[in-house]
């Protein structure tokens, strides 16, 4: 989500399904319970036991921590092919934050007892390792600096297409809402998100968030109520990369 020019990473090569490999992360899932849950349920609660991990098939969540202050902090968004909650699973304690949805979410849930027995048999700790610091890169990556808008643009994109990637081929059991990446592109994505999400995210102000969205308003950037929606989400990428043709004019 860096403001450089050039094309948008893929966050699919981000995921434990992507780092697991396909054969290892169908297998986890097999037999597994699929939930659904639709825009802004809560899907994992502070302060629970792990008494499961959710494999995310479909849909974008927000992790958020309310500190002993009272106060919320995002620490990140999951996609399609990420873990939740298996710190508290592997460390045998309880959920550090919460998780809520931004957009309609699909879910696998494995219990505690067969999650553990499945990482131990296939030798997957360094793998878990790798991940976790690869989560902690990306969210380095997100609140370095560069120009606000383009990150701003650069995130939005990242959210929307994470949306949609339900539809892609693979997507899991059950599969998931989001449309895709064309039915975004007609009818735009929905996200539920604040600004105060928005400038944790990237380590800005709430003030510098509010002025991002506005100069990408001609982009069919739109917010409302905890809620933003992208409309053109092909200008946006262009915003993100920095091009002069739809990006915002400063």
């Amino acid at each position: 989500m860096s403001a450089q020019a050039g094309a948008t990473p893929d966050p699919s090569e981000r995921t434990l399904r992507h780092l697991m490999g396909e054969a290892r992360w169908s297998a986890l899932l097999d037999g597994a319970h699929v939930r659904r849950h639709p825009i802004g349920d809560t899907l994992l609660h502070q302060g629970e036991a792990g008494t499961h991990v959710l494999a995310l098939l479909g849909g974008v969540a927000k992790v958020v921590r309310r500190e002993p202050d009272g106060d919320l902090t995002l620490l990140a968004f999951r996609g399609p092919g990420e873990l939740l909650g298996e710190v508290a699973v592997l460390d045998d304690g309880v959920r550090s934050a919460s998780v809520q949805a931004i957009v309609d979410c699909s879910v696998a849930v494995v219990p505690r007892a067969p999650f553990l027995r499945f990482v131990a048999d296939h030798g997957l700790y360094p793998v878990m390792v790798r991940y976790a610091l690869g989560r902690l890169r990306e969210s380095d990556v997100a609140r370095g600096g560069g120009d606000v808008v383009a990150r701003l643009a650069g995130a939005l994109v990242v959210l929307a297409e994470l949306s949609a990637d339900a539809d892609a081929p693979g997507g899991g059991p059950g599969g998931g809402p989001g449309g895709g990446a064309r039915g975004a592109a007609r009818s735009g994505v929905v996200l539920a998100l604040t600004r105060d999400d928005l400038a944790q995210y990237l380590g800005v102000s709430r003030n510098t968030v509010t002025a991002g969205l506005a100069e990408l308003e001609p982009l069919r950037v739109a917010c409302g109520r905890r809620r933003i929606t992208v409309g053109d989400l092909a200008a946006l990428r262009n915003a993100a990369a920095g091009t002069a043709e739809g990006a915002p004019r400063r």
